[in-house]
């Protein structure tokens, strides 16, 4: 069973928040937080995978002290997206609180405190906003009723600015001051909080550094092979070499005798399928530092079953997806009759897309601490970007109870949907316990490369249609690839309806001809998601043949583009869909539909603002494309030139964002800016390749991530100014770049490019 990751399986949400005053029992929860001042909750009900309604009670904490200041506990993982700094900047901006006296806490993994804690799919921000939002609202209410009652004042000539409550009058008292006249103050309810007016807001929608940045800086920010803690060893393994494999036999006699070593531990695998959430079959060395451990393993000797993959080919694999997409697949949705289309065609275009497997690469490798200690219970320090899913993989491991395991959650090194997966996690725990000892696992970059969960290689085509008139008439998309499902699943050979719901089937352009169909394909190692997911690879095959179709039809790409897009309108996909459900990235349609008009408005501002018409006239080389993933409207012109040497640049790179209610805008450039070096990596230099079963690839000299020469340089983000619903901005950078790329390689070269990655 899929974890629950919204974009992956059905999710349905109702926010029915509302905030109280804590009980005892939570109030102890909260341990030192817990400092005499006034602490609010927020209570989130959200329904779950199957539907079912499930309260998770209390999930966030507000707490204002005597001294003026503002502690938030951060239930999210700070990965660089700046999460521990957007969330709580909303409360911030609605309570009315000085920034420089907001003291943010990470929470530890726990579901019956802080709901929902992972941080994947983009979606923390839209999950979280009117929450957060009610929190403050109800906070900054209390203080000024509490300032009003005292001064005998109406409370609507009231507000708060920089931690203090103002009266119109010129009275003012800081909310320090006004916390012992609020704790046996009644919670206002729900119905009678007001929400600021947007306009009113001093934070939200403005550049905020990110929380960490002084401690990231000077190099005392905690990642999650700092931590160490006292009589820890150092743990690395080996793994096996194909997935699925068995240990025959080990000997260790000569890890042993290396220096520092002082045990090695076999761990059982899951076998194959290997799992989500399971330690692969491998045998830890264990020593007293880091290099002790490698050399011991580098030592050792092993004897393996290769089992039923030690012949997977990749190249073989991607051969026979090229092939079957030449037949008929299952329709995913269907609008029309495209085999009259396609018989009456004055005109097809026909075209076969390829992607390889991608690893995560992330630059800080996976590392995790556990600490099995005597009265039975677990303790974890990891960068994970989903601690309560570590938390119950840990206690199924070791067979405790949940509650046993705690899991404290560090800064993590990057994640893209990698550290979301609680494998490595998994491997501390169960070698701590072997040891009887606080263990650190330390992943090598040989090991992230060979063992990641890695983006699933794929091969499309697609058959477009046009007629006497150039009218785009007919749209026939197969796709093939390994599904995430069949990590977990041999039975799992067609991609989830999740993950066609990633930029295939939500094809939204006005042609009245469509069939989209997927073909079988079997698993053969781990597979997950990756930032951005199957978007990746859908993004590149659509938009790529929508630059050849607006070439057949004599237009240019964003005015084909344009036009294509039809009317204003709202699409909501399902009466199209065959046996299956358009999830929506676990959103209700009607709540998030996909509205033409938002999508032509950000190409028309992209039209603009990239100079496009001039810089066409003028002979600039631009690539075009505009993509919606995970609820956010975006549009990528990418320029190339040639240097001096003959190799070919990105001088400049503009996007526009439509991510409604933009919180931290210095956090969305970001995005924004790192997704452009994320997927110009993608598209020209990296690939995983498997020979025998086994990855080809070692380490950034094979597995190669962009150097800073090949970057683009001037990354512009124009982000649209929006008061509707906040979606997602950690993913959506990344599927409009690679086939905007493409194109302006075409316009450079007079060569089409039909395969990732390609050389610029």
């Amino acid at each position: 069973m899929l974890p629950n990751i919204p974009f992956l399986q059905k999710n349905k949400r109702e926010d029915q928040s509302k905030v109280f005053v804590p009980s005892r029992r939570d109030f102890l929860k909260l341990g030192s937080l817990a400092t005499g001042g006034l602490i609010l909750g927020v209570n989130f009900q959200c329904s779950g995978p199957k539907g079912e309604l499930v309260t998770f009670a209390p999930n966030v904490y507000l707490t204002i002290d005597s001294d003026n200041l503002v502690t938030l506990v951060a239930h999210r993982s700070e990965m660089g997206t700046g999460i521990r700094t957007t969330l709580p900047q909303i409360v911030a901006d609605e309570l009315g609180a000085d920034w420089s006296k907001i003291k943010i806490v990470q929470a530890e993994g726990d579901e019956e405190k802080y709901g929902n804690q992972n941080t994947d799919g983009s979606f923390s921000v839209r999950m979280f906003y009117e929450p957060m939002r009610k929190a403050g609202a109800t906070a900054r209410q209390m203080l000024i009723a509490a300032a009003a009652a005292d001064w005998g004042v109406d409370e609507a000539e009231c507000d708060t600015k920089d931690g203090m409550v103002h009266h119109l009058g010129g009275k003012s008292a800081s909310f320090g001051d006004l916390v012992g006249k609020l704790k046996d103050m009644p919670v206002p309810a729900a119905e009678n909080v007001k929400l600021r007016e947007f306009s009113s807001y001093n934070l939200i929608g403005t550049d905020v550094p990110i929380y960490d940045l002084k401690n990231i800086t000077v190099g005392k920010a905690v990642f999650g092979a700092d931590v160490d803690l006292p009589n820890m060893k150092i743990a690395v393994v080996k793994r096996t070499p194909v997935i699925g494999a068995k240990i025959i036999s080990y000997n260790d006699e000569k890890a042993l005798a290396v220096p520092g070593v002082v045990q090695v531990v076999k761990i059982e695998g899951s076998g194959f399928p290997p799992g989500l959430d399971k330690a692969l079959e491998g045998v830890a060395v264990i020593a007293d530092n880091t290099w002790a451990a490698i050399k011991g393993r580098d030592a050792l000797e092993v004897e393996w079953d290769l089992g039923e993959n030690q012949n997977y080919n990749s190249a073989d694999q991607l051969a026979e997806m090229l092939q079957s997409t030449k037949g008929k697949g299952k329709v995913r949705r269907e609008r029309g009759d495209f085999d009259g289309a396609n018989s009456s065609a004055s005109k097809k275009i026909e075209r076969t897309y390829e992607a390889p497997f991608y690893a995560h690469a992330t630059i800080e490798p996976p590392a995790a601490i556990a600490h099995v200690k005597a009265d039975g219970s677990c303790e974890v320090w990891a960068p994970t970007q989903h601690p309560q899913w570590a938390r119950g993989a840990v206690a199924g491991a070791l067979g405790l109870d949940a509650s046993k395991v705690k899991v404290n959650v560090t800064l993590l090194g990057g994640g893209f949907g990698r550290k979301s997966k609680p494998d490595f996690v998994v491997e501390a725990a169960l070698i701590s316990k072997a040891a009887n000892a606080p263990v650190r696992v330390q992943w090598t970059r040989d090991d992230d490369l060979h063992f990641d969960f890695f983006h699933s290689q794929s091969a499309q085509r697609i058959n477009a249609t046009l007629d006497s008139s150039g009218k785009l008439t007919g749209w026939n998309h197969h796709t093939v690839f390994p599904a995430i499902g069949s990590t977990s699943s041999k039975e799992e050979l067609h991609p989830s309806d999740g993950e066609m719901g990633l930029g295939c089937v939500d094809f939204p352009f006005d042609v009245p001809n469509i069939r989209i169909e997927s073909h079988e394909s079997t698993g053969n190692t781990r597979v997950g998601w990756l930032r951005s997911v199957s978007n990746i690879h859908h993004a590149f095959a659509i938009h790529s043949m929508m630059d050849e179709i607006a070439e057949a039809r004599g237009k240019d790409p964003i005015e084909n583009a344009l036009e294509l897009l039809g009317e204003d309108r709202d699409i909501t996909f399902q009466p199209e869909m065959v046996d299956g459900e358009y999830p929506n990235y676990g959103e209700k349609i009607e709540d998030y539909p996909w509205n033409t008009g938002r999508m032509k408005n950000v190409i028309q501002t992209l039209k603009e603002k990239s100079n496009w018409t001039a810089n066409k006239e003028a002979g600039k080389i631009m690539g075009f494309a505009a993509h919606k993933s995970f609820l956010t409207y975006v549009g990528c012109v990418v320029i190339l030139e040639k240097g001096s040497d003959g190799k070919i640049l990105i001088p400049e790179v503009h996007y526009v964002v439509d991510c409604g209610v933009a919180v931290n805008t210095d956090r969305i450039r970001s995005q924004f800016e790192g997704g452009s070096q994320f997927a110009t990596s993608l598209a020209t230099t990296s690939a995983i390749t498997f020979e025998n079963g086994q990855v080809q690839q070692n380490n950034f000299d094979t597995y190669q991530i962009i150097r800073m020469p090949a970057s683009p340089k001037k990354i512009h983000v124009h982000i649209v100014e929006s008061q509707i619903k906040p979606t997602g901005v950690g993913e959506p950078p990344v599927p409009p770049f690679i086939p905007a790329l493409a194109n302006a390689m075409y316009r450079m070269n007079g060569q089409r490019i039909y395969k990732l990655p390609f050389k610029v």
